[in-house]
C-alpha cells in the first residue's frame, strides 16, 4: 500500500488532526480502569513547564501492554491533536515511522533518514504545528537505544511499553500484572456462552489470569460452544504435553496450552490457515502487509498452501479462520497481519525440524518474491521498511538461496540510502559475518557484501576500518584471478569497485598520485569491458574525477567530469541524484580553474535543482550547499557565503557530530568567512577547533590537516601574531614540498602565504624571492590571468615598493589590477583590496575525498 495510506484520522468522535500508524481497538477489551486511570493522570501532570517525562509500562508478554496503550489512546484520543503509534523492536522501525511523520509535522522527507527524524523530533519540541500530540513507542526493549528518539520537550506526551522493567532514568515507570480475577471472568463471559462463578473461576486458575491466555480461550469457546469442564479437559491434555516437553514457566505455559487447543482445531478444518500461520512465525512479530502473501512466489511451501497463496479466496478464508480464535491480529485499514511473539513460539514448538526449515525457507522465499530490487530509489524504501523486520526475524542472512542473499544485499543498501546509517552497519556486519562462514570470502556475494560493508564505514567516517575491509576485499578478488596474459579480461565489476574502494582509502591517507593511477585504471577497464554508458563506467569517471583534482590537474578533471555529467544527463536525467553529484564535481572544477562567477551561478542551479527533490539537510545536499558557500566566497559575496556557511554547519552539526570529517571542512570554511568579514577571533577558534580534529582523523601530514593549518596561519597574522602565522606556514609548506612537490595547487597557495608572513616579519627581499618563484610556477600550472597568479604578482608589486623599487612596483601594480578587473570584475573584493594595495592571502578549501 502506499505510504500516504498509513496516515488516516481516528475513526469516530473529536478525533486528532494526525492519527498516524494507530492499531484497531480491540472491541473486547475489559477492566483495567485503575491502571487507566493512573495512566491518564501521569499523561496529564507530564505536561509541565519542564521536559515531557514518558511514562512506560512494563510487564511479562502477553500481559496486555499493548492493548491497554490502544485502550488509552481510544478513550483519550479528543486530547491530542496528534497520536502517532511506533513499532519499536528495532531501530529502522522508529527511524521509518518518524519519518512519515514528518510529513504530517509540516517538514517533510528530506532523503535521508537521520535527517527527516531529527527535523520531526525538532517540530515535536518546538510545538509546532501541535503542541498536544502523544507518542506511543510500542514494545520498546532498550532503553539506551530508544533515548535518542524521545523528544525533550515541554509539549506533548510520551508513553513506552516494554517487558523491560529498567527504565527509571528516563522514564516513570507502571508495572502491569495479570488480570484481577474478576476481569479474568468478566471476559470470559462477555465472549462466550455464559459460565457459573464456580467454572469461570476454575478456568480463570487454569489460566493464570493471564490476559493473552484468557482472551485465547474465550476466543475458542465463542467459536465452538464449548463448556468450561470440556474444555479444561483439553487444557489438562495440552499441558501435560508441555510440562513433558518442559514449559518455560507458568505464564507461558497457560498460553502455549491455550492456543494448542485452539491450534489442533484449525490444523483439522483448515490446514492452510495452519500452514500460513507456521510461515508467519518465522515472521516478525510487526505488522506484516497482507501483500506478502497475494503476490507471486517462487517454490513450493506446502500443496495446501501454496493453493491458498494462488487464490485470493482460499487466503481470505485462511485469514478469516486466524481471526476468529484470535490466533493473530488483522488490521484492515493497514491490510496486515500481526501476530504475538508467545503465539510464534507455541507454534515453533508444535512443529518437527523437518516442518520448521520448511515454513523458514518458504517465509524467505516470500520475502524475496516480494523484493522491489531497487534500493537505491526512495519510492520503494517504503515497501523495504515492511520488509525489514521480517528480514531479520527470518535468519535470511544465513539463506543460500540465491533471491534471498539479493534481498539481503538489497537491504544493506536501503539502510545506507535511507540514512539509517547504525543500523545499517550492525546488518550488512552480521550477513557478512554470516556470508563468509557459510559460502566463503570468495563468494560473489559475500564480496558484494563485503564491499558495502566497507563503504558504510567509509561514509560514517570510520576510514581505518573502512580501509582493513576493502584492503581485505580486494585482497580475495586479486587471489581468484588466473595469472597470465588473461588476468586482466577477468576482472568484473565486483573487483572494480573493490579497487575504487581502496583508491578511496589511498585519498583518505593522502597517498593522492597512487589513488590517481589506481581510479584510473578502474576508469580504463570499465570503459573497454562495458563501454562508456555504463553505470559502472560513470561511478569510476566520477571518481577518477575526484582523483585528477586532488593532484591538481583541474583542466584534465573538467574535461571527464563534463563529459560524465552529460552522459548522466542523457541516461539517468538532469536531476537524478548521480547527475547533479558530478555536477557539483564540475563546479569545483570551475571554481579551481578561476571561473568564480561562472561556478557561482551554476551552484545557485545545482542546489536549487536538489531542492526540488530533496530537503536542505539532506547529506547531498549540505555537500551541494557547502560547496555553493565557498563558490559565493570566491565569487567576493562575502556575507552571503557567511550565512550560508554558519546554517551548513549547524546542521552537519546536528547531524554528524562535530568530528564528522564533512562537519570539520564546513567549520574550516566557516572559519574563512569570519575572517573575510572581520570576526578574527571566532575564526582563529574554529581553524584551531578544525586543525585538531583533522590531526586526530588524518594525522600531521595529511593535506587535509595542512591545508586547516594554512587557513589558521592566515588569521593568525591578520591579527597581528605574525610569528605564529610564519611557523604554521613554514611547517606546511614543508609538508607539502615532500607530499606533493613545489608544482601542487596546494603547495603554491602556502607559498604565497608563507611569503606574506615573512614580508609581515619585515623580510622583504625573502618574500620577493619566493613570491617571484612562486608565480612563475602559479602561471605554468595555471595561467598568467588565474587570480591566484594575479594576486601572486600584486603581492610582488607590494615586495618591490617596501625594496624602494617604486617604478617596478608602480607598472606591475597597475597592470596586475587591469587585470583583475577583467577576469572579477571592478567591484569583487579581490580586485578592490588590490586598488587599495592590500597584501592578498589564499584560502584552501579541502577538496572531497
Amino acid at each position: 500500500m502506499a505510504a500516504s495510506d498509513r496516515s488516516q484520522r481516528a475513526p469516530h468522535g473529536s478525533s486528532p488532526a494526525v492519527w498516524e500508524n494507530v492499531p484497531p481497538r480491540n472491541p473486547n477489551f475489559i477492566g483495567r480502569e485503575a491502571l487507566l486511570a493512573d495512566l491518564a493522570a501521569r499523561l496529564t501532570d507530564s505536561r509541565s513547564p519542564t521536559a515531557v517525562l514518558p511514562e512506560a509500562m512494563y510487564g511479562l508478554g502477553g500481559i496486555g501492554k499493548s492493548q491497554l496503550a490502544i485502550e488509552y489512546v481510544y478513550r483519550h484520543q479528543a486530547d491530542y491533536d496528534l497520536v502517532c503509534w511506533i513499532p519499536s523492536e528495532r531501530t529502522p522501525g522508529i527511524v521509518n515511522t518518524l519519518s512519515h511523520l514528518a510529513g504530517r509535522l509540516g517538514v517533510g522527507e528530506s532523503g535521508d533518514a537521520a535527517a527527516t527524524v531529527s527535523q520531526a523530533l525538532d517540530a515535536l519540541r518546538r510545538g509546532i504545528p501541535y503542541t498536544r500530540w502523544l507518542l506511543v513507542f510500542d514494545n520498546a526493549e532498550n532503553a539506551q537505544t530508544l533515548a535518542p528518539f524521545l523528544p525533550n520537550a515541554r509539549h506533548g506526551a510520551v508513553l513506552i511499553t516494554s517487558r523491560n522493567p529498567q527504565w527509571e532514568d528516563i522514564a516513570g515507570c507502571v508495572e502491569v500484572d495479570v488480570f484481577s480475577r474478576a476481569e479474568s471472568v468478566a471476559l470470559l463471559n462477555k465472549r462466550g456462552p455464559a459460565l457459573t462463578p464456580e467454572d469461570a473461576d476454575l478456568l480463570a486458575e487454569a489460566l493464570g489470569d493471564l490476559p493473552l491466555a484468557i482472551e485465547q480461550a474465550a476466543a475458542w469457546r465463542a467459536q465452538t460452544g464449548m463448556t468450561a469442564r470440556e474444555y479444561l479437559r483439553l487444557f489438562d491434555e495440552k499441558r501435560s504435553d508441555l510440562l513433558f516437553e518442559g514449559a518455560p514457566n507458568l505464564y507461558q505455559e497457560s498460553v502455549a496450552t491455550a492456543w494448542n487447543v485452539s491450534l489442533d482445531r484449525i490444523e483439522e478444518t483448515n490446514p492452510e490457515a495452519l500452514h500460513l500461520l507456521q510461515v508467519c512465525a518465522y515472521l516478525a512479530p510487526e505488522p506484516i502487509p497482507r501483500s506478502l502473501f497475494s503476490g507471486a512466489h517462487r517454490g513450493a511451501i506446502t500443496r495446501e498452501l501454496d493453493v491458498a497463496l494462488a487464490d485470493p479466496m482460499r487466503l481470505g478464508r485462511a485469514v478469516r479462520e486466524i481471526k476468529r480464535f484470535s490466533l493473530a491480529r488483522i488490521d484492515p485499514r493497514n491490510n496486515s497481519l500481526q501476530m504475538h511473539r508467545l503465539v510464534q513460539l507455541v507454534l515453533l514448538q508444535r512443529m518437527t525440524p523437518h516442518e520448521q526449515e520448511r515454513m523458514r525457507l518458504g517465509a524467505q522465499s516470500l520475502l524475496a518474491s516480494a523484493d522491489p530490487r531497487d534500493p537505491e530509489s526512495n519510492a520503494q524504501w517504503y515497501r523495504y521498511s515492511e520488509l525489514y523486520p521480517h528480514v531479520v526475524a527470518s535468519d535470511a542472512i544465513h539463506s543460500a538461496d540465491p533471491w534471498v542473499r539479493d534481498l539481503v544485499h538489497n537491504t544493506a543498501r536501503y539502510l545506507q540510502r535511507f540514512g539509517d546509517h547504525d543500523s545499517a552497519l550492525d546488518f550488512t556486519r552480521e550477513a557478512h559475518h554470516a556470508a563468509t562462514e557459510l559460502f566463503g570470502a570468495e563468494d560473489e556475494k559475500t564480496l558484494q557484501l563485503a564491499f558495502w560493508l566497507g563503504w558504510i564505514l567509509f561514509s560514517m567516517g570510520r576510514y581505518q576500518e573502512a580501509a582493513d575491509i576493502n584492503r581485505a576485499t580486494l585482497d580475495v578478488h586479486e587471489r581468484a584471478l588466473p595469472p597470465g596474459p588473461t588476468r586482466a579480461a577477468q576482472t568484473n565489476e565486483s573487483h572494480l569497485d573493490a579497487i575504487g574502494a581502496v583508491a578511496a582509502d589511498l585519498r583518505v591517507k593522502g597517498d593522492f598520485t597512487q589513488a590517481l593511477e589506481l581510479s584510473r585504471r578502474v576508469f580504463e577497464t570499465a570503459t573497454e569491458a562495458f563501454g562508456e554508458d555504463d553505470a559502472c563506467t560513470l561511478n569510476a569517471a566520477h571518481n577518477l574525477g575526484v582523483a585528477l583534482r586532488l593532484v591538481g590537474r583541474f583542466q584534465e578533471a573538467y574535461e571527464l567530469d563534463r563529459t560524465t555529467w552529460e552522459l548522466k544527463q542523457t541516461l539517468l536525467g538532469a536531476e537524478h541524484e548521480q547527475t547533479l553529484l558530478t555536477r557539483v564535481g564540475l563546479t569545483i572544477d570551475e571554481r579551481e580553474l578561476g571561473l568564480y562567477r561562472h561556478a557561482r551561478n551554476r551552484q545557485e542551479e545545482v542546489v536549487s535543482q536538489y531542492l526540488r527533490h530533496l530537503r536542505e539537510d539532506n547529506a547531498a545536499v549540505l555537500h551541494a550547499r557547502r560547496v555553493l558557500a565557498v563558490a559565493r566566497r570566491k565569487a567576493g559575496d562575502h556575507e552571503a557565503a557567511l550565512e550560508l556557511s554558519e546554517q551548513v554547519l549547524g546542521v552537519m552539526e546536528e547531524r554528524f557530530g562535530p568530528t564528522h570529517p564533512d562537519t570539520i571542512a564546513a567549520t574550516l570554511g566557516l572559519s574563512v568567512d569570519l575572517r573575510y568579514t572581520g570576526r578574527l577571533e571566532r575564526a582563529r577558534e574554529l581553524a584551531e577547533a578544525s586543525l585538531a580534529h583533522y590531526r586526530r582523523i588524518f594525522g600531521d601530514h595529511h593535506p587535509h590537516t595542512v591545508s586547516a593549518q594554512a587557513n589558521l596561519a592566515i588569521t593568525s597574522r591578520l591579527d597581528d601574531l605574525c610569528e605564529t602565522a610564519h611557523t604554521l606556514d613554514r611547517a606546511a609548506y614543508t609538508t607539502l614540498l615532500a607530499a606533493l612537490g613545489e608544482r601542487h595547487p596546494l603547495t603554491l597557495v602556502v607559498a604565497t602565504n608563507l611569503a606574506s608572513d615573512l614580508a609581515a616579519l619585515g623580510r622583504h627581499e625573502e618574500a620577493l624571492a619566493l613570491g617571484a618563484r612562486t608565480h612563475a610556477l602559479s602561471a605554468g600550472l595555471l595561467g598568467e590571468a588565474h587570480p591566484s597568479t594575479l594576486s601572486l604578482a600584486a603581492n610582488q608589486a607590494l615586495d618591490l615598493t617596501a625594496l624602494g623599487r617604486h617604478d617596478e612596483a608602480a607598472a606591475l601594480h597597475d597592470q596586475v589590477v587591469h587585470e583583475m578587473r577583467d577576469r572579477l570584475g571592478p567591484d569583487h573584493p579581490a580586485t578592490t583590496a588590490l586598488t587599495d594595495r592590500d597584501r592578498a592571502n589564499c584560502f584552501i578549501d579541502p577538496l572531497p575525498l
